[in-house]
């Protein structure tokens, strides 16, 4: 797999890539160690120098810049969190699927985890910036890929795929809630990346 034709598909062609996708061996390794570790980087890394380098905009402060220890301690928990919550996801779509009509598959759950978070790794960047943070909403694109990816890889009945769709963002977004409030806690920031 070629990274950045991986990346260019999913986002470009999303019907036809699930199911080259789908034929592709799932090897939990191989999807952390060449997708995840690669795309993570992009908002661990952007988050960081924005918000230790360019500052995060505090009404009425202004700019506030987060020292640099603790900007780099955030980001490289926020980039682990990353491995789990992905593994977390895959296994709350393999354990939902029977619900919806579909196959347990844990290692297309994985695939389809992995590869919906594309949009969001990607539009990470706009965390560089403190002005185009509003930017990330592009990330949203990855929950019409998992909406397109149930039916191939879990084989859901289409009928279904929204509303399993939506109750997978549901747990995925009760996660995030949860990680981000550790991570608040943890380095006493507001939760901004």
């Amino acid at each position: 797999m070629n990274l950045a034709e991986r990346v260019k598909q999913i986002l470009l062609s999303p019907d036809t890539e699930w199911r080259v996708i789908a034929r592709e061996p799932a090897d939990p390794v191989f999807l952390l160690t060449n997708y995840v570790a690669y795309l993570a980087t992009i908002p661990a890394v952007a988050g960081f120098v924005g918000m230790s380098v360019f500052g995060v905009a505090v009404a009425p402060v202004g700019a506030l810049r987060v020292p640099v220890l603790s900007g780099l301690l955030a980001a490289l928990f926020l980039y682990a969190v990353t491995f789990v919550m992905v593994y977390a996801i895959a296994l709350v779509i393999d354990a939902l699927a029977p619900t919806f009509a579909g196959e347990k598959n844990l290692g297309n759950a994985l695939k389809l985890a992995v590869y919906s978070y594309t949009p969001f790794w990607l539009a990470g960047i706009f965390l560089l910036i403190p002005g185009l943070r509003f930017l990330l909403i592009l990330g949203f694109y990855g929950l019409y890929l998992l909406y397109t990816g149930l039916p191939v890889l879990m084989r859901a009945r289409p009928e279904k795929a929204f509303t399993y769709s939506a109750v997978v963002v549901a747990c995925t977004v009760a996660l995030e809630l949860i990680i981000r409030s550790i991570w608040a806690a943890l380095f006493a920031l507001p939760g901004l990346m």
